[in-house]
């Protein structure tokens, strides 16, 4: 769902009606007064996580992948929720295509599931904000681990061929389409590639919202965590090791490939 202009005014209006329906009136953020704008989190309410896999692979021929995860997950809030959720202009989302920009960083997928599930679970307060985190975790070692893409639509719009699955072993879009490449024979330019995309962002909205409805379900665990080689890594490179150079809680080899001759025995 795109909100025009005159649409987005008009939804800021019910924004303030939606701000009393949580008992939220103005507030002030780092100073400023925001008028009608509740604090995070914002209500929640239990979603069908095929639908939002349909939505979110149709929204992603339109604004591609960070945009696709995101306006998917809150146009079905929208719908069931109403404001604040109706005032969102998701189409700001598109810079998260192709990992930011285009520049391949980030998986676009993981930026906008991030958003999303910070905005429904999420807040300053640091417990608060600590809970979404595990949540947000846990799904980014999922997408690291997991043989992807496993959404497969009724009828494909870009390939219609087969599309092989691959595991990333990276949170990183320049990673995750060179692996899916090797595994596929395709280029990362072809059109397997763009449906391969469009069906990973449905796979992973779609692991979205059953982490989300877990979560507000008070079913929630972590099922996914680093491999033991990436927790070794840490064991002298994160907080309180010996060299305490990174904070990295991502998968290492994929980057750091030479570590059996660059490490002493």
């Amino acid at each position: 769902m795109e909100l025009t202009r005159r649409e987005l005014l008009g939804g800021l209006g019910g924004l303030a009606l939606g701000a009393a329906m949580v008992g939220v009136g103005a507030r002030e953020v780092f100073g400023a007064k925001k008028e009608g704008v509740p604090a995070l989190p914002w209500p929640y309410k239990k979603l069908d996580p095929e639908a939002v896999a349909h939505a979110a692979y149709e929204a992603y021929f339109r604004g591609a992948c960070c945009y696709g995860v995101f306006s998917a997950i809150v146009d079905g809030l929208a719908q069931k929720v109403g404001a604040p959720y109706t005032a969102i202009p998701t189409e700001l989302w598109v810079v998260g295509e192709g990992g930011m920009a285009g520049t391949s960083n980030l998986c676009g997928t993981l930026n906008g599931a991030s958003y999303a599930i910070f905005l429904v679970a999420g807040g300053m307060e640091k417990e608060i904000r600590g809970k979404a985190y595990n949540i947000i975790q846990d799904l980014y070692h999922w997408y690291e681990q997991t043989a992807l893409p496993l959404y497969k639509p009724a009828k494909a719009k870009k390939y219609e061929g087969k599309i092989v699955k691959s595991k990333s072993g990276s949170t990183l879009c320049h990673v995750s389409v060179t692996n899916w490449c090797k595994a596929s024979g395709f280029k990362s330019f072809s059109p397997a590639r763009d449906e391969r995309c469009g069906r990973l962002v449905a796979s992973v909205s779609m692991h979205t919202v059953e982490l989300l409805n877990n979560y507000f379900a008070g079913s929630f665990q972590r099922n996914y965590k680093l491999s033991a080689a990436a927790e070794s890594c840490r064991s002298c490179h994160d907080k309180g090791s010996a060299l305490e150079n990174t904070r990295g809680i991502m998968e290492c080899g994929q980057c750091h490939f030479n570590l059996g001759t660059e490490h002493p025995k």
